[in-house]
């Protein structure tokens, strides 16, 4: 329990470190915090996978998460989920479309949309659980509540049993991750008007959906109901969907999704909406401004980005720094601190991609630099994927970017068509586009659209990763028939030609 009193306490020689002044003004408690080595705040991928690091290193650890399960919005209503549904809608459209012409015939397909929820929610259970029993095992203590900083090196956690507990950690981990951005003129209410999360468990399959955003979440999500039944349109403000999509992958990724039967509405801007009749009327115009044409659904996707989630955590009363964004700044990169030297920052609630591999990576990294003082991420080499059919990966640096810097780089491509396994299970559209330094070979971005691109984009990771060339890749025996044999012929054709096309 809280004292009603505030005291004024005079911190001790020999104390935890704590940048703010030696007088400062501390809420009291009727018993001692509890006292760790790290807490971190946060139990997503970056902040789990943090708090078992640090309980393996030795540290002692706690990790305040505030969801009744572990996992963050990845597991919980983000990756994990949306690749159940995406995994059983291709299916069902295989079923539907794709079993007769390899002379497999079935009867009458039909979908029971709540089994296909109910599949993606035991994917979702066994991998939430599956966290909590790591943290038994590496003895991490989950406090369940939510946690505002009070002082560089302590905690108040909100309890979500009710109370409040008071903990001390000589280092603190921020990874409280990022929440859906919201739209002007749209009221989100997870049932017309839905963001990600509400995507995810629809009742019904939609007659009409409207996707405002082309990006990664945009796409899978409008992919999954397009399967399924509804008429879906994307909206997007850039003239290519895919930001940061190299520019030829991003033509062909659009153009394979149109003949799936996804419309899209580049160049357009949405400038307004309304609620009638049951349905959601959009106005859209051109990004250059123009006539004003309306579009009507039953459901609106919303899936413009995310923002940072820094609510309640209480950055203000510790001098934690933030930029005009939202995100928690990172004084010192290599270390992943922030500009109060005890606490450090992973995620998505900081700069950079917004990707769950990559909190991980500064999760570990973080830790490492708590224990042993240093760690080590590559920012360079963060691999993204879209997991829609065809998939399309890709990591390091595109044609564009490499212009704009003034670098010389040569490419080499191959298509799935050339490729023997692709054929013979006849899932050969896309391409391997390798692009390579044109003095030393090294390669320096791999782009990937076709079968399996998101296990195929680690190959590129590793070799780039080691500083390899494209060379050192085509002179290493892939086994065939596999699709990973594009990937080295793509490098042949970078350094050499390739042999199959």
């Amino acid at each position: 329990m809280l004292r009603s009193a505030v005291l004024k306490t005079r911190v001790a020689a020999g104390a935890i470190h704590s940048p703010l002044p030696s007088w400062t003004f501390v809420r009291a408690y009727s018993s001692a915090p509890k006292e760790f080595d790290t807490v971190v705040i946060g139990g997503g991928p970056g902040g789990y996978v943090a708090a078992i690091k640090a309980a393996q290193l030795g540290q002692k650890t706690a990790c305040i998460e505030k969801r009744d399960t572990l996992g963050g919005t990845c597991l919980n209503v983000g990756c994990i989920p949306s690749k159940a549904l995406l995994n059983n809608s291709h299916l069902y459209h295989e079923a539907k479309h794709g079993l007769a012409k390899r002379g497999i015939e079935v009867g009458e397909v039909k979908l029971n949309l709540q089994q296909l929820l109910a599949d993606k929610d035991k994917a979702v259970t066994g991998l939430t659980r599956g966290i909590e029993m790591l943290f038994k095992k590496n003895k991490v203590e989950w406090i369940k509540g939510a946690g505002t900083l009070t002082s560089p090196n302590d905690v108040e956690v909100a309890l979500n049993a009710g109370g409040v507990e008071a903990v001390r950690a000589k280092n603190i981990i921020i990874a409280t991750g990022s929440e859906a951005t919201p739209f002007p003129g749209f009221e989100i209410d997870e049932k017309q008007i839905i963001t990600s999360t509400g995507a995810l468990a629809l009742e019904k399959v939609p007659e009409k959906m409207i996707v405002i955003g082309g990006g990664v979440i945009g796409l899978e999500l409008g992919s999954v109901w397009s399967r399924l039944g509804a008429e879906v349109t994307v909206v997007e403000y850039l003239p290519a969907i895919g930001a940061g999509m190299d520019a030829e992958l991003a033509k062909a990724f659009q153009r394979s999704l149109s003949k799936q039967g996804i419309k899209f509405k580049t160049s357009t801007k949405v400038v307004g909406s309304e609620k009638k009749d049951g349905n959601v009327l959009v106005n859209v115009e051109s990004a250059k401004g123009g006539k004003q044409e309306t579009l009507t659904a039953d459901v609106v996707l919303l899936a413009v980005g995310r923002r940072p989630y820094t609510e309640g955590l209480g950055l203000e009363n510790v001098g934690v720094k933030v930029d005009g964004k939202g995100r928690v700044e990172m004084a010192d990169v290599h270390q992943l601190r922030t500009s109060v030297p005890s606490i450090h920052v992973i995620g998505d609630v900081t700069t950079g991609a917004m990707l769950a591999h990559k909190a991980e990576e500064e999760g570990i990294a973080a830790v490492e630099c708590i224990t042993n003082g240093h760690g080590h991420v590559n920012y360079d080499v963060i691999p993204s994927v879209i997991y829609t059919h065809p998939e399309v990966a890709w990591v390091g640096r595109n044609e564009q970017q490499l212009k704009e810097a003034g670098v010389k780089y040569k490419i080499g491509s191959f298509p799935f068509q050339a490729n023997s396994r692709a054929k013979t299970i006849d899932d050969a559209e896309g391409l391997v586009k390798i692009i390579t330094d044109a003095e030393t070979d090294r390669i320096l971005g791999a782009h990937i659209i076709g079968p399996n691109a998101g296990e195929m984009i680690a190959e590129a990771c590793l070799a780039m990763e080691y500083g390899g060339s494209a060379e050192d890749v085509a002179r290493t025996c892939h086994a065939h028939p596999t699709m990973s044999e594009a990937f080295k012929e793509a490098c042949m054709a970078a350094y050499s030609k390739p042999i199959h096309f």
